[in-house]
């Protein structure tokens, strides 16, 4: 499998602190209507570390059935217990998905040895495809690229969602990634750069909000456009501050409620609403 194009991190929407398969179903629809490459549930925009071990089954269930083969789906399976995500490997392997995106521990901060051995450990077993999840300032640990080369060489791990918040290192990961190992930025505001440097797209939670322009985007570099491109980036560039000024996916939920696509802005904690400040922002772009 090659992963490439604009993917969406969905998010869980709630309501009475129930998942709203309602509304999941409506955003399914209507994001695989406006073109995205493939869907991914329970990543951490979609509050994954809230979602209870039978929310968890339930929304791969539901995301199997009402995407129905129309797109690929890669789910969200990770932590800092290797013997936790190898039993969450196998919960996933129930259902035909296309493989998981799998953060690197967090918390324990393990050197580069560690986190190898980790993916190792996931890449023996499971057949699943498996696209590494490196976001250092959450994680507290870096993927070093040398550590990313190195497991690629493994049979299904496929890419990375690439969010080291370091431009320097993504750029020499770009230039030097493997053949056929699919690079997807993770830091939305980085996703014109990386197609630039020969990437293959974003997993970008900030598509929720203006699909069609990333998928532009994606197109028109794809196609030598890069004029056409970066005039629609220049744009675009603008709404993803807003909507990581507060903590992911808060300011995305509110935009979703205002679109009409989910009803309630409803999160869990320790997430809380936005400040009205946020909203009188978001409500001048909307």
């Amino acid at each position: 499998m090659r992963i490439d194009g604009v993917w969406l991190p969905i998010v869980t929407p709630f309501l009475e602190d129930k998942v709203d398969f309602e509304a999941f179903r409506t955003m399914i629809d209507y994001y695989i209507g406006k073109g995205v490459s493939g869907i991914i549930p329970l990543g951490t925009t979609g509050e994954s570390p809230t979602i209870d071990e039978t929310e968890f089954e339930e929304i791969i269930e539901k995301t199997m059935e009402y995407v129905h083969g129309r797109v690929p789906v890669i789910v969200g399976a990770g932590g800092n217990n290797t013997k936790k995500v190898l039993e969450k490997l196998k919960t996933v392997e129930k259902y035909k998905v296309n493989g998981v995106l799998s953060v690197s521990p967090y918390y324990s901060r393990p050197d580069q040895r560690g986190i190898y051995e980790h993916f190792l450990k996931m890449s023996e077993a499971t057949d699943l495809n498996i696209i590494i999840y490196n976001i250092p300032y959450r994680t507290g640990r870096n993927v070093e690229n040398e550590t990313l080369f190195k497991l690629s060489e493994l049979k299904n791990i496929i890419g990375v969602k690439d969010a080291s918040g370091d431009i320097k290192q993504s750029l020499s990961l770009l230039l030097n990634a493997p053949y056929g190992f699919s690079v997807m930025t993770g830091e939305d505001i980085f996703f014109y750069i990386t197609l630039i440097y020969g990437g293959q797209g974003g997993i970008l939670a900030s598509s929720h909000i203006e699909t069609e322009s990333f998928i532009e985007i994606y197109n028109r570099v794809k196609n030598n456009d890069h004029q056409g491109a970066f005039k629609i980036w220049k744009r675009l560039a603008g709404i993803i501050p807003l909507l990581f000024e507060e903590p992911n996916p808060a300011p995305i939920k509110y935009c979703l409620n205002k679109m009409g696509l989910i009803k309630s802005q409803e999160l869990r904690l320790p997430l809380v609403a936005i400040s009205e400040k946020l909203q009188r922002k978001l409500d001048n772009y909307l």
